[in-house]
């Protein structure tokens, strides 16, 4: 079965995915969230696009509110891209792929 595009992920998954080499975009989301759903086929698109180069993840802010809250999430859909264990940039509410596709490359290129 193929890899989801975009894993969802806890706390300890999360921690050791920002540990590993690759960069990690992560989009913290709730199922309540309209928008991030409207969102949600759009970021399953990106994680395929770039899977060789960025690990793409989830975390619903409801299973894990202290991980959302360590991170300064305060809206939501907030996408954030880490390397090295730290962000590096993070955009709130994108408005379309192309978006998210601007974003990643500026984030990478920091």
């Amino acid at each position: 079965m193929a890899d989801m595009a975009a894993m969802n992920m806890n706390q300890e998954q999360f921690e050791q995915a920002i540990r590993e080499e690759k960069p990690v975009l992560v989009d913290f989301w709730a199922p309540w969230c309209g928008y991030c759903r409207r969102i949600g086929p759009a970021y399953e698109k990106i994680g395929e696009e770039y899977a060789d180069s960025l690990a793409v993840g989830k975390i619903n802010i409801d299973e894990e509110p202290r991980l959302a809250g360590a991170e300064g999430i305060e809206d939501i859909p907030t996408l954030v891209l880490y390397r090295n264990g730290k962000a590096v940039d993070s955009i709130t509410a994108p408005g379309s792929k192309a978006e998210i596709d601007r974003f990643i490359q500026e984030a990478l290129a920091k």
